[in-house]
């Protein structure tokens, strides 16, 4: 990628976590602050892409990064889950 797409990538990435926070910390709407909520993880995520950012990088090695990062979030989503559902069925043991 040019120097121009790598500033354009990171800050595009730096200033979707500035929304966030902003659409977060905003007291008028509580849809904003939802929206904003999920802004932050995806920006948290996006934001390990930013050493990726940088000119020469091809965009494959992005994209690979971006499906490790998608992996490991689908896999802990799937242990929080899975973990609920357990908590779950030892509660109901109790009793």
């Amino acid at each position: 990628m040019t120097k121009t797409q790598a500033r354009l990538i990171e800050g595009g990435i730096i200033g979707l976590c500035v929304l966030a926070i902003l659409m977060i910390f905003q007291g008028f709407s509580l849809a904003l602050f939802s929206v904003g909520c999920v802004m932050v993880v995806v920006g948290a995520l996006a934001f390990n892409l930013i050493p990726f950012a940088r000119e020469g990088v091809p965009f494959r090695a992005l994209f690979k990064v971006v499906l490790i990062v998608l992996v490991i979030l689908i896999i802990a989503a799937m242990l929080g889950i899975g973990t609920s559902f357990l908590y779950v069925a030892y509660l109901e043991s109790l009793r």
